[in-house]
């Protein structure tokens, strides 16, 4: 599917509690590069985000995925470069006004002290979304979008990895976004689970037709509910492209990243330990 197909059938996202239409947000990213010290994190990294699309990015450990979609959220400033979400400075205020974005973390940042409810609650009753009664509608409608509204009165450490995952998801959705944003969401679930989850994914766009961005490793989630993926090698996008481009690639780096062969005779580890042994200096410790 063509950048101009995927605008032109994902160029609206409904509002999952009101069903009321609203405009989709695109995310443009420009020669975006960062740096912390003398660290190198992203280089001149560039790519757009349609508005509708599930867009991944993926990348071995330390290649500064985080570190992007900490920018796309607006958490972190740019060395040099832009990020825009709907033509707008994420970093700024009056973007979170105007653009309703949500970010599911890594390890959930769900609130131990809290309730499943009290934890999906907390968002509408800050910023003072309706009366008690609209909040605990809005609540249980997107636990029940997550089929989790059976744990409303439990508390984090009483869920297994998948259920605090799509807890976290169901809180997201609480704030109603138009960009979502997931960071590693099948992590440390097993298989069926992390399939669960990418198919949650997947279904929120079919549904809604929100822009998502997922930072990820996993190979299945990538190339099977994506609608492009780019991938980070050392801060630097080394490829963009669908699913298909990718799995036509010929460059050694994407197929090995996508097929990794175990090999006992020559080791990665023992390549890279030789690499390292030739640096002027050790890394800090």
């Amino acid at each position: 599917m063509s950048s101009e197909s995927i605008a032109a059938s994902c160029s609206k996202t409904r509002n999952p509690f009101t069903g009321a239409e609203a405009d989709a947000v695109s995310v443009k990213v420009t020669g975006l590069s960062k740096t912390f010290g003398d660290l190198s994190v992203l280089k001149n990294v560039s790519f757009d985000v349609k508005p509708g699309e599930i867009f991944v990015i993926m990348g071995p450990s330390g290649s500064g995925k985080s570190v992007l979609l900490r920018h796309i959220a607006g958490l972190e400033i740019p060395s040099s470069g832009t990020v825009v979400v709907d033509g707008l400075d994420p970093s700024l205020e009056e973007t979170r006004d105007r653009v309703r974005l949500a970010l599911v973390f890594q390890a959930g940042a769900l609130f131990n002290s809290l309730s499943v409810y009290d934890n999906l609650a907390l968002y509408p009753r800050e910023h003072r979304s309706g009366d008690e009664k609209a909040i605990r509608e809005r609540v249980m409608h997107a636990l029940k979008i997550l089929s989790v509204e059976q744990s409303a009165n439990q508390f984090p450490s009483e869920l297994s990895g998948g259920m605090k995952k799509r807890v976290s998801i169901a809180r997201a959705l609480v704030m109603e976004p138009q960009l979502l944003l997931y960071d590693e969401p099948t992590s440390e679930l097993d298989p069926v689970m992390g399939a669960t989850i990418s198919e949650i994914i997947a279904t929120l766009k079919n549904e809604y037709s929100v822009t998502s961005i997922v930072v990820t490793h996993d190979r299945s989630l990538a190339l099977t509910i994506s609608n492009r993926v780019g991938i980070l090698m050392a801060g630097k996008l080394i490829t963009l492209g669908t699913p298909d481009d990718l799995k036509k690639s010929k460059d050694p780096r994407i197929v090995d990243f996508l097929n990794p062969k175990i090999d006992i005779e020559h080791p990665r580890f023992k390549k890279l330990e030789g690499h390292e042994s030739n640096d002027k200096e050790p890394p800090p410790s």
